[in-house]
């Protein structure tokens, strides 16, 4: 509890023991030969003054500037007409239980604030910097792109940077919801955020602190309660024109009857106090944007960032989610799942493939080298020629060997089975004869088929996939991972026009998601309703391009987000349908003289109470 809450709380139990022996002694008779006096009134202003004197304070600033109908105007003018028709239990009650509420509202909040609190606790305070010697610190700020830090066992990692000396294990979990830890050593890069395990490590800096992982995550959850639903744009807007409205019908019900019908000021003036009480919009304006925070706070737990309560409110109506293959289906590393040898062992095709592909440095020619496990003796290759859109021919211990695709040994006359396995399909020839095939495919993801299913049982209609994969490749991965659609041999472009003709596609209230790796496919991100990144450990790309985004790779997350969302939705209209009933039917009651005092602080402190309750169920990750 913070310093100001525990002020106001003190202040609550002074007034209300106050009031609690005021109650007593009026209700004992202690306090009848002081009616129609004002020392009776004097002795009511005291407990009222203790527990309401800085909403009067704040209704008078705020009419001073011109803002004239909030809350604090409606409890003050409540109050105020309560002590005008001599009701000073009831005024002083009003002021109570409303400071009461907002105390648990002021609680609720912090509440609410924490799981992002725990998020901006990321930020380094210090780093560490060797000089002379000895380790100095210094402010993140101040150090270069290439300067070595050092990173002691127990500290956070103040910069993103590549690791230069010793090895450790790496705690992402602030990052990515992930408790278990990540081996760093040297080569290895590692993100500003994270804690250092055991070992001391000496990292050379890549980015500025402006720039770093840890600086773009805390912009980006600063400014997630800017953006705000459309719900929440329509709960501002009719607080704006309710309030005011409110308060004219308070003043016509205090005056047009006794002066149509004559006599009865003070009943009515009582009944128009009531009715201040019970239209006071607390429970709306509060209760909305605290469900989403609380849904943005829950997302953070689990390591996923999202960048508005606007967006959430999109992600609960995704029906369709598109997905890219590589490195969001698949791990995006190519590794040599078959070999298909002809007149030669498969050693030595995985060998003759590994010294035509010496000097390449494609991936392909990467997963071949990496399954032949040795240095290939480049002194037996001579000089590699490339054919376009075919392979290469290079010679090899003074033979043509020729390494390419179907095209090129037909192109060539070479006779060899055709292979339709999934994957890339390298053919290999020497001499004019055929040598084999070896199959290269990228592994599927961890999880990935639990996910697709997982996000079947939250309600998405359509799983689809698109690649510039080869049409065999891709229709494998789809159908084990049991994917609606797929489209494949798509360039960059082609991937935009797919998504806008499933966009085209869609219902009304209905929305798609695109998720990718953040870094090759920006405009699709872009051009969908809303763009799930792969943060791969927080990838520039990924966080500024998306609307959501993972801080890690598990696709299993896709579905926790959209159950948080829709969970988040359906709180936040509980709320609002909860607080306009109540207060429609109190107000109605309030208004024929069927409700008192009592029955208002209900409908305005208790409606609320109820719905910050209910807001605070969004704070669960379920």
């Amino acid at each position: 509890m913070t310093k100001k809450q525990q002020k106001m709380l003190v202040r609550i139990i002074i007034a209300a023991v106050l009031f609690t022996g005021l109650f007593v002694c009026g209700h004992a008779g202690f306090l009848d030969s002081l009616e129609d006096t004002w020392i009776l009134f004097v002795i009511y202003l005291v407990p009222y003054l203790v527990i309401g004197y800085d909403i009067i304070f704040k209704a008078a600033r705020n009419i001073s500037h011109g803002q004239v109908f909030d809350e604090n105007f409606l409890m003050m003018i409540a109050t105020f007409g309560a002590f005008g028709v001599k009701e000073y239990s009831e005024a002083v009650a009003v002021m109570l239980f409303y400071q009461i509420g907002e105390l648990f509202q002021s609680y609720a909040v912090g509440k609410s604030r924490q799981s992002i609190s725990d998020m901006m606790d990321i930020c380094p305070e210090y780093a560490n910097i060797e000089e002379d010697g000895k380790l100095v610190r210094v402010d993140p700020d101040e150090v270069e792109v290439g300067s070595i830090i050092v990173v002691k066992p127990g500290e956070r990692i103040p910069l993103d940077g590549i690791v230069t000396e010793g090895e450790s294990l790496i705690d992402t979990a602030a990052l990515t919801g992930e408790s278990v830890p990540r081996k760093a050593s040297v080569g290895d890069e590692i993100v500003s955020g994270c804690v250092n395990g055991s070992g001391t490590l000496k990292v050379q800096v890549s980015k500025e602190f402006d720039d770093s992982t840890v600086a773009k995550i805390l912009e980006l959850v600063e400014n997630a309660s800017s953006k705000k639903a459309r719900v929440e744009n329509f709960i501002t807007r009719f607080a704006r024109y309710y309030t005011p409205v409110v308060t004219v019908g308070a003043v016509l019900l205090a005056f047009l009857p006794p002066l149509l019908m004559g006599g009865g000021w003070a009943e009515w003036i009582r009944r128009a106090c009531i009715f201040l009480v019970i239209s006071c919009p607390c429970a709306l304006v509060i209760s909305v944007p605290l469900g989403f925070f609380g849904g943005i706070g829950a997302a953070s737990r689990i390591g996923v960032l999202i960048k508005g309560s606007n967006y959430m409110e999109a992600v609960a109506e995704v029906t369709t989610i598109v997905f890219d293959k590589t490195g969001t289906l698949t791990k995006g590393e190519f590794k040599v799942q078959e070999l298909l040898p002809e007149n030669c062992t498969g050693e030595e095709l995985l060998e003759l493939a590994a010294l035509g592909e010496g000097y390449s440095t494609h991936p392909i020619a990467g997963s071949i080298k990496e399954a032949y496990g040795k240095e290939p003796d480049m002194t037996r290759v001579g000089q590699a020629e490339e054919i376009a859109g075919e392979g290469i021919c290079v010679p090899v211990d003074g033979k043509e060997v020729l390494i390419g695709n179907e095209k090129l040994m037909r192109a060539r006359g070479i006779s060899c089975k055709s292979c339709e396995a999934p994957g890339t399909v390298v053919y290999v020839a020497c001499e004019g004869k055929s040598c084999g095939v070896i199959v290269i495919a990228d592994s599927i993801k961890d999880g990935a088929r639990e996910a697709i299913s997982s996000m079947r049982q939250v309600g998405v209609k359509r799983c689809v996939m698109l690649t510039g994969d080869r049409r065999q490749a891709g229709e494998a991965v789809a159908a084990e991972l049991g994917m609606d659609e797929v489209h494949a041999e798509l360039l960059p472009g082609e991937k935009v026009s797919r998504v806008e003709a499933l966009l085209s596609a869609q219902k009304e209230k209905e929305k798609l998601a695109f998720v990718g790796d953040g870094i090759n496919d920006a405009p699709v991100l872009t051009r969908a309703d809303i763009g799930i990144a792969m943060g791969s450990m927080g990838s520039d790309a990924a966080i500024e391009a998306a609307d959501v985004v993972l801080m890690d790779d598990d696709v299993k997350k896709i579905a926790a987000v959209v159950r948080i969302c829709r969970k988040t939705l359906r709180i936040v209209k509980q709320n609002i349908i909860f607080a306009l009933a109540v207060k429609a039917l109190v107000l109605l009651l309030g208004a024929f003289g069927l409700a008192n005092m009592w029955e208002a602080v209900f409908a305005d402190v208790g409606v609320s109470v109820i719905a910050i309750l209910n807001s605070m169920r969004a704070l669960k990750a379920e």
